[in-house]
């Protein structure tokens, strides 16, 4: 599944690296695109709890997968088909639903293997193939922009990438049809959601309320012109998720050896980057751009490792989806708050961006007390 996740990140994240650039060009504006950003990360986590129950209620986890990877997959290269904003919004926001329908019956197959290998690192590694995909998905598109092709034959290109998605995932089903036989150990407890597992959705929530989509970051780039060329946008992104996935690699790995510590100290770590990405200055802007790949590391490992210690047995698949309702309905406020101020007072947006990440300390600290008792 991490080689699958690789080739839908190139796919995906590709495309992602020019949305904001490729919205605005066909007349959005800066409101429109963060809250179409977050609309459209609001969709992709509320329908993963709907894509959970029904893969729990069926048991077809294989089918519910494969139609969320086909939607995911094929509506990147679907955007070189955009004739206005509004047309490409609905691209973005079908791109986003495929991956919530497929995200949670994905991360619950996972966590089957989580007994033998570790929660931190069976995500860790996970995600680093993923943010792997997501490094080199930028540069390709960077690469055809620097030769002097278009936003929309970039998208098309990324065609050859969504089908390399579909038949890796083919390959998948083929080698293990069931994968709870994996399973050596309990790695779900026998209850059912107790108040660790809320208290981490409301943390999760307001870290995500803080988390900037790379949409509005794009677009704030393009604004201030500290770069003097399209393709060089896609490439910051690149580095950025390289430095995700060595960031999974090592504070999955850290998580399994030292605990609840790593995710406080990568939370404290991800609220610097709104500050330095918004002063205006391209040297800050790099600076800024490792701790944007450890709050991708941190959403994409830490988080789904703490609720891999509190799965409900029979659940796990809803227990995922369900989260992600409370983060999205976080990442869709702190996007539209972000977008309508984006003009007014970039510095009301940093200060808000850091307050709800800080604000989110308190509630995994409380969970992680939690974590044993009775709900």
């Amino acid at each position: 599944m991490g080689v699958v996740n690789f080739f839908g990140d190139v796919t995906y994240e590709g495309g992602g690296s020019i949305n904001g650039q490729y919205l605005s060009s066909l007349g959005a504006t800066a409101a429109i695109i963060s809250v179409a950003a977050g609309a459209g990360e609001f969709l992709g986590y509320a329908l993963r709890s709907v894509a959970g129950y029904i893969a729990d209620k069926t048991g077809r986890y294989w089918f519910v997968t494969f139609v969320g990877y086909v939607v995911n997959a094929l509506a990147v290269p679907a955007m070189a088909l955009a004739t206005g904003w509004q047309i490409a919004v609905v691209f973005v926001l079908l791109e986003r639903a495929g991956r919530a329908i497929r995200k949670p019956t994905v991360e619950a197959m996972l966590s089957y293997t989580t007994g033998v290998l570790g929660k931190g690192w069976v995500y860790g590694l996970n995600t680093a193939l993923d943010e792997a995909g997501a490094t080199l998905g930028p540069l390709v598109v960077a690469l055809v922009l620097f030769g002097g092709g278009s936003y929309r034959f970039a998208y098309a290109l990324l065609l050859v990438s969504a089908l390399l998605t579909l038949g890796s995932l083919v390959i998948a089903r083929i080698n293990f049809p069931l994968p709870a036989r994996l399973e050596r150990g309990k790695t779900a407890q026998q209850a059912g959601f107790g108040s660790a597992y809320w208290l981490y959705m409301l943390a999760g929530a307001f870290f995500a309320a803080g988390l900037m989509s790379y949409e509005l970051v794009s677009f704030h780039v393009q604004q201030m012109k500290l770069l003097s060329e399209p393709w060089m946008i896609p490439v910051l992104l690149a580095f950025a998720t390289f430095c995700g996935v060595i960031a999974s690699l090592v504070i999955g790995r850290l998580y399994d050896r030292v605990g609840i510590g790593v995710v406080i100290g990568a939370v404290l770590l991800s609220a610097l980057f709104t500050p330095l990405a918004f002063t205006g200055n391209f040297v800050a802007l790099l600076m800024a751009l490792p701790l944007l790949g450890l709050a991708y590391a941190t959403q994409d490992t830490l988080l789904k490792a703490l609720i891999a210690g509190v799965l409900p047995e029979g659940q796990r698949n809803t227990a995922f989806g369900l989260f992600y309702i409370g983060y999205g309905i976080g990442w869709l406020i702190g996007s539209i708050t972000m977008g309508l101020i984006y003009d007014r007072s970039q510095t009301a947006l940093i200060v808000f961006a850091i307050a709800a990440q800080l604000a989110s300390v308190p509630f995994f600290l409380a969970a992680r007390r939690r974590e044993h008792r009775p709900s």
